[in-house]
């Protein structure tokens, strides 16, 4: 049995429906902390304030990479991931990954969870100075701005969106490289000026159309998804952004 956190608004069409593939869990343990020690962390990240724990059952011999997220996978089955996540001192950090989507008949149980459960940033991360680069920190965050504008920060806030398109219509055309750079400061954030935006995915550089690519997958902004199917060979071709784009679509964390 394992547990996959889910907004509490995809409760009921998990029920009817089961998970979409590519799901994250974790195996649900006697604790209850470590079987839910990633709720403070997605609740961060998605900014769903209010999630609900989906109890799967997999097949013992289902194939599963386990690992901590910062490690690299390993391939095994379903029963050994358990057997590994059990006999670790701190499993805090680890996760289990199926490729594949899961039936509405795997679905055990959906219940509540607490909110409070688990840590943030990583495992450990109390008492030391978070992370302020582009990578770590989350646009719109608490607390964001004022980190910001500590001694330590590493990033300073972005650009506003209107200075930035100011910047694009004064640079050269033919400049990708510039004009790439403009592009990659409206990464982190929700939304954004997708009409502005859109004529670079028909640019000759391909450094500004993956730029476009890479940014832009994040957004909510409606017409995002017809922008990236135009250059879906270029995504195709770069393996980076290819996978970046595929686990921000599926609502997956795509930091390393």
């Amino acid at each position: 049995m394992f547990v996959h956190l889910a907004p509490r608004v995809s409760a009921e069409r998990v029920r009817r429906s089961g998970l979409r593939k590519g799901v994250f869990c974790f195996p649900l343990l006697q604790s209850y902390a470590l079987s839910h020690q990633w709720v403070r962390e997605l609740t961060r990240w998605s900014g769903q304030r209010d999630l609900v724990a989906v109890h799967i059952r997999i097949p013992d011999g289902e194939e599963v990479t386990v690992g901590r997220y910062n490690d690299e996978p390993a391939t095994v089955t379903a029963a050994e991931a358990v057997a590994r996540i059990r006999a670790l001192d701190d499993p805090r950090g680890w996760e289990v990954y199926l490729a594949r989507g899961v039936s509405r008949r795997e679905v055990h149980r959906i219940r509540p969870v607490s909110q409070g459960v688990g840590w943030r940033y990583k495992p450990d991360a109390h008492g030391h100075k978070p992370c302020t680069c582009q990578g770590c920190r989350v646009s719109g965050a608490y607390g964001a701005q004022r980190l910001l504008r500590r001694p330590f920060a590493i990033d300073k806030p972005l650009p506003p969106p209107r200075v930035l398109l100011a910047r694009l219509e004064e640079t050269d055309p033919s400049d990708g490289k510039a004009i790439a750079e403009i592009v990659e400061d409206f990464r982190g954030r929700r939304r954004g000026p997708i009409r502005q935006l859109a004529h670079l995915a028909d640019h000759p550089d391909v450094e500004v159309r993956l730029a476009l690519a890479f940014v832009i997958c994040q957004w909510r902004t409606p017409g995002v998804d017809e922008v990236l199917a135009r250059m879906k060979d270029d995504i195709d071709g770069d393996e980076f952004t290819r996978d970046w784009v595929e686990r921000v679509r599926v609502g997956v964390n795509p930091t390393p």
